[in-house]
């Protein structure tokens, strides 16, 4: 974990992840760099597994787990912490009640049932689009909003929540992973 120097995670620019990476860096004293992705499955695709990097992902990420099992053989989870988010907003660049709502899957939760939901890969994505008019409204970051010259309609707090580093390392993979395996569930 002491050589971690690159935490690639999910962008565009305003996302929570971004935050937590920076966080963690300064938390470990380490002078380091973040790099943005489209996902963090996209990420973890161009990662240099030297050690060196690492990706910054979130409990509440939709597919960490898939992400996490299917990839035993070179990510590690090294570290986690909790750390509030920014602040959760309902925003728009339009009504007052927006018919159709861009989100990321982790805060979907929050919109209304009432307004029709497009999922984007990412908080500051939700933003992006709906100041662009693919959607009346997003669940986004304060940040993203403002970033983006929305109208906050809502605006829902931060969140603590759990982020997690992965080391990403060489390792042979075993050519049959159930070899000596046991039921752990």
């Amino acid at each position: 974990m002491d050589s971690i120097r690159y935490l690639h995670t999910l962008g565009p620019h305003g996302t929570n992840l971004e935050t937590a990476a920076h966080e963690w860096l300064r938390r470990r004293g380490i002078d380091g760099s973040v790099e943005l992705h489209a996902s963090l499955e996209s990420a973890l695709e161009s990662v240099p597994a030297d050690g060196r990097h690492a990706l910054a992902a979130c409990a509440v990420y939709p597919a960490l787990h898939t992400l996490t099992f299917g990839n035993l053989h070179r990510l590690h989870m090294v570290d986690s912490f909790i750390m509030p988010t920014h602040n959760m907003v309902l925003a728009t660049a339009g009504p007052d009640t927006p018919r159709t709502v861009s989100s990321h899957p982790a805060p979907a939760g929050l919109i209304a049932p009432t307004a029709e939901t497009r999922i984007v890969l990412s908080n500051s994505q939700a933003a992006i689009d709906c100041a662009a008019g693919v959607t009346e409204g997003c669940i986004t970051t304060i940040v993203a909003a403002e970033r983006h010259g929305l109208r906050v309609l809502r605006d829902f707090g931060p969140v603590p929540m759990v982020f997690t580093i992965h080391q990403v390392l060489a390792v042979d993979e075993p050519a049959d992973r159930t070899e000596g395996a046991g039921v752990l569930l």
